[in-house]
């Protein structure tokens, strides 16, 4: 199982329905859709870890420049295994380090139980090991959205638009076939996330300027923790 990373910059905005189908149309023109997006939206679920004292969300609450997060996410509950990833931003950049794992072994991390990671040879699951057992990280919350994405072979942008954003901090059971799920964003808007190396290419910034849309700053791993901190 091979350890795959990612360096880019990340911009994130809220926009409405009506714009988010003029995206659509427009994308579907100028990009390719990922191999996910081919029969349409498809699911995505992340379950989110933090320590003890919830660092991670104070750090992003408080806008820090150097921050991460630690996630375990799948594509569909019957998977036989899920992606170990941590995303920690440096800048304006976002790095992503992701591993593929078994899912007897996200399982058993779900439950706070991280020993299963030293059997994997790679230096980023002993890191993460160390820092999830020293920090006493432990399953926070779980989040759920609906995404279609595009991507260009051309400096690999991607851009994805996700609705239908829910969360639970009640149940850590990833691979549940139903989850008992609370909407956190307003269902009239989507996020759309624009993510590149070096810079924007010239067709995609024509494409965004004009439409009506806001930045944010928040981070759906924020949105599930709503309860918590409300």
């Amino acid at each position: 199982m091979s350890l795959e990373s990612v360096l880019r910059k990340e911009e994130k905005y809220l926009i409405n329905l009506v714009d988010c189908r003029r995206y659509e149309d427009t994308l579907e023109k100028l990009m390719l859709q990922d191999k996910h997006s081919e029969g349409g939206r498809y699911t995505v679920r992340s379950l989110y870890f933090d320590s003890l004292n919830d660092r991670d969300f104070v750090e992003k609450q408080q806008g820090l420049s150097v921050r991460k997060k630690i996630r375990l996410r799948i594509y569909d509950p019957n998977s036989l295994y899920a992606s170990l990833e941590m995303k920690q931003k440096q800048g304006e950049q976002q790095m992503k380090r992701f591993l593929r794992i078994a899912r007897e072994d996200a399982i058993l991390m779900t439950q706070g139980i991280y020993t299963p990671l030293l059997k994997y040879d790679h230096p980023f699951a002993r890191e993460c090991y160390s820092l999830m057992n020293i920090e006493f990280y432990r399953p926070k919350t779980i989040v759920e959205y609906k995404r279609k994405a595009f991507v260009a072979k051309e400096n690999r942008i991607r851009i994805t638009l996700d609705s239908d954003i829910r969360a639970t901090e009640s149940c850590m059971d990833l691979f549940a076939e139903h989850l008992s799920l609370y909407p956190v964003l307003d269902q009239a808007h989507i996020v759309m996330e624009i993510k590149y190396n070096g810079f924007l290419l010239n067709y995609i910034k024509d494409l965004v300027k004009d439409v009506n849309r806001s930045s944010l700053s928040v981070s759906k791993y924020c949105l599930g923790r709503n309860i918590s901190f409300n």
